[in-house]
């Protein structure tokens, strides 16, 4: 009967160590989570700021880094209108300068339109004016139409470029932007250190920079989209200022004299290279070999002719004395 009783008392101690054991290993891995937890790291609050306005309502970001915008976390829908960008210029020879200026200002503002800027240049009896009108985009043929009709067109271009994407990607950057604002916000309210706060208001400034950057160049964009650029070139003169501007390219002349220029420097440096090379040892030569040779000949006693006479060949004969006059009988 006393085996028994030893056996259940082994046992019960087998049972308590491992219980013992169990509660020391919870105890080790609560610690290691607990100094694992963020406690207000600007870093990781930062990343989480990020991750937390990609996930908020009304946005989605795809896996090719794109944006998407919809309400309740659902794809954005479809744009109704494209935005796009018109802009254009057009040359007129006209009668009138001065009527046709005043024709342009009136067809334009009839159509919801404004003059953005204007210039003016008078030679002689002659007025040549530029002028940048800013046209609402659906009134954009019926502008070039009124335009065309006051005078000549003698040149024109226009250009159209769609910025319907741009524009949904700057909204969507914005709003994450915006996103990552408030948490980065709330993770500052609740940061335990001063280095943590310091570096979450670093990030909230350029995230506040950011936000204004794109805040402006959507507005622009919106703006250039909703209103395009047409510049017109008025004149009598027309043709030949755009004939004498087609002639004469700036940097064709540029390309011209640089040319010329390395041309007189190579043909300079060709010069010296060859006199230095070549024309130098042969001019020192003659010049080492003359003066040997003038020096032996005036040892051997060679003069050249109509040289001074030695100093010991005495005084020069004295002249002949007159002749005495002869007397008359």
């Amino acid at each position: 009967m006393r085996a028994p009783a030893h056996t259940d008392r082994r046992t019960g101690r087998i049972v308590r160590h491992l219980v013992l054991a169990w509660l020391a290993v919870m105890v080790v891995a609560c610690g290691g989570s607990a100094a694992q937890a963020p406690v207000g790291g600007a870093a990781r609050a930062g990343s989480q700021a990020a991750a937390a306005g990609s996930n908020a309502p009304g946005t989605q970001t795809g896996g090719d880094g794109g944006s998407q915008t919809g309400d309740n976390g659902n794809p954005a829908a479809p744009v109704d209108d494209t935005k796009i960008v018109r802009t254009g210029s057009l040359q007129l020879s006209v009668a009138d300068t001065d009527e046709a200026l005043v024709a342009g200002r009136d067809a334009i503002r009839g159509l919801g339109g404004y003059i953005g800027s204007s210039q003016q240049q008078r030679s002689n009896d002659k007025v040549f004016a530029t002028v940048t009108y800013r046209i609402p985009v659906a009134r954009w043929e019926d502008a070039l139409d009124a335009i065309r009709h006051l005078g000549t067109e003698v040149a024109e271009q226009t250009d159209a470029a769609e910025v319907t994407g741009q524009l949904v990607d700057l909204d969507a950057r914005i709003r994450n932007l915006k996103a990552s604002e408030a948490a980065l916000v709330g993770y500052a309210a609740n940061a335990p250190k001063i280095s943590d706060l310091l570096e979450i208001e670093s990030r909230l400034t350029d995230t506040r920079g950011e936000i204004e950057r794109m805040t402006a160049e959507q507005a622009a964009l919106s703006d250039k989209a909703a209103m395009a650029t047409l510049t017109v070139t008025f004149g009598t003169d027309v043709v030949a200022v755009a004939d004498a501007a087609a002639r004469w390219d700036p940097a064709a002349e540029v390309d011209r004299a640089s040319a010329m220029l390395i041309g007189v420097g190579q043909a300079i440096a060709s010069f010296l290279i060859l006199f230095t090379i070549v024309w130098l040892p042969i001019l020192i030569c003659l010049a080492v070999v003359g003066y040997v040779g003038l020096r032996m000949a005036r040892r051997l006693g060679w003069q050249r002719p109509g040289a001074f006479p030695p100093i010991d060949a005495g005084p020069p004969p004295p002249p002949p004395a007159p002749a005495p006059p002869v007397s008359g009988a």
